[in-house]
């Protein structure tokens, strides 16, 4: 299903061989229906994303590179750094802004703020508070060649889209060399501390591809801004950089010495910088000159330099080397910055105890010191966790897309403070306080560090914000109130971070606690009928009264979970409490809120329909409940033939090719997918009702015309694990295609502000695509590929470890092959699919070449194979299944 909006604004949304200015296959839409040819190609392996110069679509791109929860840090298309959101302003926005727009936007006329939308009609680009690059100097068959890595100074720039490594590739047909920058911040799943550096690492590779010597130089350069925005007078102080030679590498460490020491120690950019190069052939500059030209190479100064505060200081690194014909060298430069302050804005105790990485680091060249010290092991791990990533039979942008998101951790959006607690905006400066009811919705973070949300629901939802009555605080401090949809979210939150565990500790610690806030979940049904009812605030922001579907099925997952989490624990009662909850409430469910084609919320039998709510609309989340269980593997929710109609409906009313058409019908809408670009908005009216949405008119109205990604990839993730494929990856392409580098950012999905935390929900989408189910305190995996079951290929993380996981089958015999890449892998259980209808003559389990006994089971085409004893799996070993 192709969006109609890349016809018109010429985006190579490319999913296979098809071009759009092609004559012939090239035209995708067959009058509303969609090319067949298309949807296949939705399937297809395809190639890593490759944004071009030549085409326009670099000057957008700002991957954050910076480590997570310190700071956002851009790397343009062109391979320079820009935004540098690492001073702690804690500003809303990645730009904080008002674009003048001829829509009526909510509450504001027709001017967008950040949280509205700003950047996803106006994108930012060019943001560069400070001085900040890299050039290269070529001396060949005589001359001396300069060019900076810059846009303006390539025929092509090529930028491949591959988080959390980025390669830029620098084109010019008339140099004899190859030349690519591959940048990054350290990130490896299950090591948050490692991934928590406040740093870049800005690697450049050379190949001399002539048939003569080659004489390069590459240099770096980078403005000392320590104070540069609360310093800004002669008297204020001074700035120093300072030239520090290591066995290792060569920084230039850049500080501010204040008049008055006392002055700026609050301040969020106080603090201190690094510029470094990690080997051998380089030299400091203390103050590198700018305009850059060919002398800027040259060091004019000795070991440190000193200047007033409101005069600019640079500091330099320049490496140079001869390259043989044929040869390849490489130059890896950092930079760090170590800013402790958080900002005043974030007003809880724990802020005031400074950043995560305070832990570690006592300044800027210590941060480089460690990197240098750990340079092979920090690049290797995630060089490693990126190729394991991307080596997989699904599709590359299928890939991108679903784990591209979680690069919001790298950004101001995120945050971790000294004390190890977490905390986070909704979206880039926006709504503060780990919401709840949107944070649930983020599915990313639980597998990839599981450590940070075990933390979180220990420290903040089962801590600080639980309550005797077992309400959780969804703001934690800033809003002592619970929301309901939020505090369903949480419960389920615990079962998943119990099954991201190695065992059973998680639970037991905080078990009484779970209880509790299953247990509020359970008594917030009024009336008894399974079906909570009591008026609460939900993520669309406002109070809603009756028994509304989305919430309803929510809150039943989530006391099943706890059911579930309390036959582990023994306590017997309390699962036989859950399950009749469940029962009851699956049932009327079912029976009461299903209308026939969708579910619904059905109105306070006293209020009515005076308040606000989605009644009888087409609602996006309707079927949210089935979607969270089939994160966590706790099976069927709501009957399976009501809620393929439920998502078959959503599928024909809300999911538009073009959302144009309808958002001219409404107002009040903020703009996160314009006319002309398809996706899936949160509420239609198939009934035609005058009021559909109560009898108030409120602001929050404007929600159920918009299009948000985090809601988008939810419904996505539930069309993949309920086999509507098709419908998954189209929806999935659709929010792919609005943010095309052509257009604006590809790494910043907005909602309520940069960044948004739900847009997470998109990892959630691969889950279900690899039918991945885990246990760790049992020993157990599943993978039930949803398509290619034959020849499937794909990373999974776990407790403990993350690897690759594939299954073939050649003839009668299926094997599946589990390759451990880092960490280990406990099993006694996996759970795979029986691909033909043939008996199944035997089953063999090895492992390091010796078999290991195990017994199977089958049920349907599902086959259980136990092993007698658990086996460990570790790091560069396999586990091999044949069938």
């Amino acid at each position: 299903m192709v969006t109609a909006g890349l016809l018109v604004s010429r985006i190579p949304a490319i999913a296979g061989p098809f071009a759009w200015n092609k004559p012939g296959n090239g035209q995708i839409l067959l009058g509303n229906e969609l090319h067949p040819d298309w949807i296949q190609s939705l399937y297809n392996r395809g190639a890593v994303t490759t944004y071009l110069k030549s085409k326009n679509e670099l000057q957008y791109i700002g991957m954050p590179v910076g480590g997570i929860n310190c700071g956002t840090l851009y790397l343009g298309g062109d391979g320079r750094l820009w935004l540098w959101d690492i001073f702690n302003k804690n500003q809303e926005g990645i730009e904080p802004k008002v674009v003048e727009w001829n829509k009526t936007v909510q509450d504001m006329g027709k001017k967008v703020r950040s949280r509205d939308g700003a950047c996803y009609i106006q994108p930012s680009k060019d943001l560069r508070p400070i001085e900040q690059g890299f050039a290269i100097k070529i001396k060949y068959r005589g001359a001396t060649i300069v060019k900076r890595f810059h846009n303006d100074d390539w025929e092509e720039i090529k930028f491949e889209a591959t988080y959390p490594e980025a390669v830029v590739r620098y084109i010019d047909a008339k140099l004899p060399l190859e030349i690519k920058l591959t940048a990054f911040s350290p990130f490896i799943p299950l090591d948050e501390d490692n991934s928590n550096i406040p740093v870049t690492i800005q690697s450049f590779e050379v190949k001399n591809t002539g048939n003569e010597p080659v004489e390069i130089e590459i240099a770096g350069w980078l403005e000392n801004a320590v104070n540069k925005f609360s310093a800004t007078t002669n008297s204020d102080g001074k700035r120093i950089n300072t030239i520090i030679n290591q066995k290792d590498h060569v920084s230039v460490f850049a500080t501010f010495m204040p008049e008055d020491k006392t002055k700026y120690v609050d301040a969020g950019d106080t603090g201190s910088m690094c510029l470094s190069f990690i080997g051998e052939n380089a030299k400091g500059i203390c103050s590198f000159q700018l305009p850059f030209s060919e002398t800027s190479f040259t060091p004019a100064d000795g070991g440190e330099f000193a200047i007033n505060a409101n005069e600019k200081l640079i500091a330099g690194v320049v490496s140079s080397q001869k390259l043989l014909p044929g040869q390849t060298i490489k130059k890896d430069f950092l930079i760090s910055w170590h800013f402790p302050n958080v900002g005043k804005r974030i007003d809880i105790p724990d802020a005031r105890t400074g950043h995560y990485y305070l832990n570690k680091f006592s300044d800027a060249r210590a941060v480089a010191n460690y990197v240098g010290q750990h340079f092979s092991h920090l690049t290797s791990q995630t060089k490693l966790w990126k190729n394991t990533w991307y080596d997989s039979s699904l599709p590359w942008w299928f890939q991108e897309r679903t784990f591209l998101n979680i690069s919001a951790l790298a950004t101001t959006t995120s945050h971790r403070f000294k004390t190890g607690r977490s905390w986070a905006w909704e979206g880039v400066g926006a709504c503060e306080g780990n919401c709840t009811h949107v944070w649930q919705y983020a599915q990313a973070i639980g597998r990839i560090f599981p450590g940070i949300e075990r933390d979180n629901r220990q420290r903040v939802d089962l801590g600080i914000s639980l309550q005797e009555d077992g309400g959780i605080w969804f703001r934690g401090e800033y809003d002592k109130r619970p929301a309901i949809d939020g505090q369903a979210g949480r419960v389920l939150g615990c079962l998943r971070e119990h099954q991201m565990s190695a065992d059973n500790t998680f639970l037991k610690t905080n078990w009484i606690n779970i209880k509790k806030a299953t247990q509020f979940v359970i008594n917030q049904d009024k009336n008894g009928d399974g079906m909570t009812d009591t008026p609460m605030e939900n993520t669309l922001d406002a109070v809603w009264d009756g028994e509304i579907a989305w919430i309803v099925g929510l809150c039943i997952a989530a006391v099943k979970a706890g059911g579930v989490m309390a036959e582990e624990m023994n306590d017997t009662v309390f699962a036989a409490s859950c399950k009749e909850y469940v029962a009851k409430g699956t049932k009327n469910m079912d029976d009461l809120l299903f209308n026939g084609e969708y579910y619904i919320h059905r109105p306070d039998a006293v209020k009515g329909r005076k308040g606000i709510g989605s009644y009888n609309t087409c609602h996006i989340d309707q079927v949210l409940g089935q979607s969270w269980a089939w994160q966590v593997g706790i099976g069927r929710i709501n009957n399976k033939e009501k809620t393929l109609t439920a998502l078959r409906s959503l599928w024909k009313h809300n999911f538009m090719k073009d959302v144009g058409p309808f958002e001219e019908q409404h107002s009040g809408w903020r703009p996160y997918a314009l006319p002309g670009e398809s996706g899936m908005v949160m509420n239609t009216n198939p009934k035609n009702e005058l009021h559909p949405f109560g009898e108030s008119d409120t602001w929050q109205m404007g929600y159920f015309y918009e299009c948000m990604t985090g809601f988008e990839h939810q419904v996505a993730s539930h069309l993949m694990a309920e086999g509507m494929t098709d419908e998954s990856l189209i929806l999935t392409r659709a929010v792919h295609d609005r943010y095309n580098a052509f257009k604006r950012n590809p790494f910043n999905e907005i909602e309520c502000s940069d960044h948004y935390g739900r847009a997470m929900a998109s990892y959630g989408t691969f889950i279900t695509a690899c039918g991945f189910e885990y246990h760790g305190p049992k020993g157990f995996i599943r993978f039930a590929p949803k398509w290619n079951k034959e020849n499937f290929k794909a990373p999974f993380t776990t407790a403990l470890g993350w690897g690759t996981y594939s299954q073939k089958k050649t003839g009668s015999k299926q094997v599946h092959l589990f390759e451990l890449k880092y960490g280990s892998l406990q099993l006694q259980k996996i759970s795979l699919e029986k691909m033909n209808s043939k008996e199944i003559k035997s089953i063999s389990v090895i492992m390091d070449g010796q078999k290991i006994p195990a017994e199977f089971t089958l049920e349907g085409a599902t086959i259980l194979i136990t092993l007698l004893k658990p086996v460990s799996i570790q790091t560069s070993k396999s586990l091999v299944v044949s069938i």
